[in-house]
């Protein structure tokens, strides 16, 4: 159901501090500026000083231009809510489909050894990373999200999409330089894999034509000891005879070893954290 807007509140605010109010009651923390401008009916000098009298008291905050985010009173000292509150509603603005992934999924989905430091979203295009108060959003692109498999995970403002975890798990080899490289994506596997059907994963390897990238999680499965994983996936690529890749990509080393379950050049020693 969609959210209601601010014309069919029973009584119409005058200022804006009234507006945010409104919405806030009404269990939504964003807005953008020509839903104030109608609602206030008010001109856009008018509106760009209200916003900057709000942002002072630290009442609402601006990920991007003409797109406001709601501070409840708890979150004022943080500098804004978690952006899992408003994520959905900042890619509708953008007008870009995105998932959140990498990192933040699987820590959405149990797997993290400790807190994500960044909240992961990917998406076709590549906006600048967004910081609001202590929480940094980092975009990471991908052409064609729409074959990425997702789920709706609730938040306390509605719901955002996420990566299930198997597609994760691929995720986390496709973006290893965001994910803490090759040791730290092993230790968050090793807590991820009870989560994915081997099935699926093979599905998602196929259908997102990721051989290099299967190659290196498959090692990855191999070392954390999920052979129910692993084995349909060596399967698969085997049957597609894959070219040997270094397993840490940009990284020379003379004579690497050879691991011929993957055809992969072990230029990188692997160490998952106890």
């Amino acid at each position: 159901m969609a959210s209601p807007s601010v014309s069919e509140h029973s009584l119409r605010p005058k200022r804006l501090d009234q507006l945010v109010d409104a919405l806030q009651s009404h269990g939504r923390y964003t807005f953008e500026r020509e839903e104030a401008l109608h609602s206030l009916g008010t001109k856009g000098e008018n509106l760009k000083k209200a916003v900057q009298l709000l942002v002072r008291q630290r009442r609402l905050v601006r990920p991007r231009r003409g797109f406001y985010v709601i501070v409840p009173t708890e979150y004022r000292v943080t500098g804004g809510p978690p952006a899992a509150w408003y994520i959905d509603d900042l890619m509708k603005a953008i007008g870009a489909p995105y998932y959140v992934g990498v990192l933040t999924a699987a820590a959405l989905h149990g797997a993290a050894h400790q807190a994500p430091q960044e909240f992961q979203v990917v998406t076709p295009l590549k906006p600048r990373f967004i910081s609001v108060g202590r929480e940094r959003i980092r975009f990471l692109k991908k052409r064609r999200v729409s074959i990425t498999p997702v789920m709706p995970i609730k938040t306390p403002t509605g719901a955002m999409r996420v990566s299930i975890p198997e597609a994760t798990a691929l995720d986390l080899l496709r973006y290893v330089d965001h994910a803490g490289f090759l040791s730290n994506v092993a230790t968050v596997l090793r807590d991820l894999t009870p989560k994915c059907d081997p099935g699926k994963l093979v599905d998602i390897v196929a259908a997102d034509a990721a051989l290099p990238h299967a190659q290196r999680l498959g090692y990855l499965l191999d070392l954390v000891g999920s052979h129910e994983l692993s084995e349909p996936l060596a399967r698969w690529v085997a049957e597609h005879h894959p070219a040997w890749v270094p397993l840490q990509t940009g990284r020379s080393v003379q004579r690497p070893r050879r691991e011929p379950r993957w055809r992969l050049l072990l230029n990188a020693r692997v160490e998952p954290d106890v």
